[in-house]
């Protein structure tokens, strides 16, 4: 595994600067803050070139003087972004800035364990290289469903997913494809996918909850995940909303995730249907055999007035565990993502009255709460940017 690295932090600096795209050295002269004179700065650019991390690109416009030239990240620079769900797996090959070149998905059950589920992720990376995407990737990202020991690149104890319990999954993928690997969370992944090309891209603490098959929330703390001591951080869903409430498949009763999760909210909409109150979801259920979160969406949406209460139910008690976040917490935006946060403005609409209305005023003032713009590509422009942070380091 042969994969150029920067060899100092002034390096690693201008390749950061250079993921956001082509720049004259005297642009990166007047962005870099760590002192570099220029012909340091030119001596450290022409070093990047020699590794084939950047490349010249040109010439910029005239300041007023001698044209300076452009620089911008080497062209065959190519990053596997790799996003495990509990149903479905995406995976993406991006540039060296990030940019999608290919994104193909595919439905999986996390549940089948890790070997069959990574089968399914290397032939779909294989189907992309077939495409002509890349030669030689320069890192993977990948992100889980579960708490993941950051530090070692395992899950550990992941409530959804059996059998892979400290598998060695950052070190599996790593060599199979030959390149350095980095794994998280899937949330923190989304978090980062906004930061870099969602509506957090200003800003600089934020929240990001995600409502799909489980419960989550990525915290962004000064630019970076914050993920906790030992990598746990932002594990909402399994927050008690109710001593007396339902049993969790974390194994604690009443956890947030057993009233809103993607599978609680199918649980509900089949009793639903099965006890009559809902001719929508129940013709749903007679014609397909099960009714998922997307059948409560489409049913609120032709004015079901039991999918609506569905919805704003689960949307009250995800208000109630954020407001008590925003209090704490005080963020600058608050995005919702993920699968069932597709259920859209009704669901928005109530996260925000809670939280309005039960946090103070000074956190909640000027407190944008919104839905996620990126939707199914924010897992794996946050894989690709957190393996990118580590191939741009030094």
């Amino acid at each position: 595994m042969k994969t150029n690295r920067p060899e100092n932090p002034h390096q690693a600096a201008l390749l950061r600067l250079l993921r956001d795209g082509p720049r004259s050295r005297a642009q990166l002269n007047d962005l870099t803050s760590d002192g570099m004179s220029r012909s340091k700065l030119n001596a450290e650019l022409d070093r990047l070139i020699e590794l084939d991390l950047a490349e010249p690109d040109g010439f910029a416009e005239s300041r007023g003087g001698r044209r300076s030239g452009l620089v911008r990240l080497s062209a065959t620079t190519r990053f596997a972004a790799i996003d495990i769900g509990a149903t479905s797996v995406d995976v993406a090959v991006t540039d060296g800035e990030l940019n999608v070149l290919g994104h193909v998905s595919e439905p999986i059950d996390i549940r089948n364990g890790p070997a069959p589920v990574l089968d399914r992720v290397f032939d779909l990376v294989g189907k992309l290289r077939e495409q002509g995407l890349y030669r030689q990737l320069n890192g993977a990202g990948i992100g889980v469903p579960g708490p993941v020991s950051f530090a070692e690149g395992v899950p550990v104890v992941p409530p959804i997913m059996p059998g892979w319990n400290r598998y060695p999954l950052r070190e599996t993928v790593s060599q199979e494809l030959a390149c350095p690997a980095m794994l998280d969370n899937d949330v923190n992944l989304m978090a980062l996918g906004e930061l870099h090309a969602g509506v957090a891209r200003q800003v600089d603490d934020f929240l990001l909850v995600k409502i799909g098959t489980g419960v989550g929330c990525g915290i962004v703390v000064d630019g970076r995940i914050y993920r906790g001591v030992s990598g746990s951080a932002g594990d909402i869903g399994h927050m008690m909303v109710d001593e007396d409430g339902p049993l969790c498949p974390c194994g604690n009763i009443g956890c947030l995730e057993a009233y809103f999760g993607g599978s609680a909210l199918a649980a509900q909409a089949e009793s639903a249907a099965r006890n009559g109150t809902s001719p929508h979801l129940a013709a749903r259920l007679a014609a397909t055999g099960s009714v998922t979160a997307e059948d409560v969406a489409m049913a609120a949406a032709q004015g079901d007035p039991v999918a609506i209460q569905l919805i704003r139910d689960g949307g009250r008690r995800v208000g109630q565990v954020l407001a008590g976040l925003v209090s704490f917490f005080n963020p600058g935006l608050v995005i919702i993502a993920g699968g069932v946060a597709r259920l859209g403005h009704i669901l928005l609409a109530e996260i925000r009255s809670v939280v309005y209305r039960r946090s103070l005023p000074l956190a909640t003032g000027n407190l944008p709460i919104v839905l996620s713009e990126l939707e199914d590509v924010a897992g794996v422009v946050g894989a690709a940017r957190l393996i990118s942070d580590h191939v741009y380091s030094a």
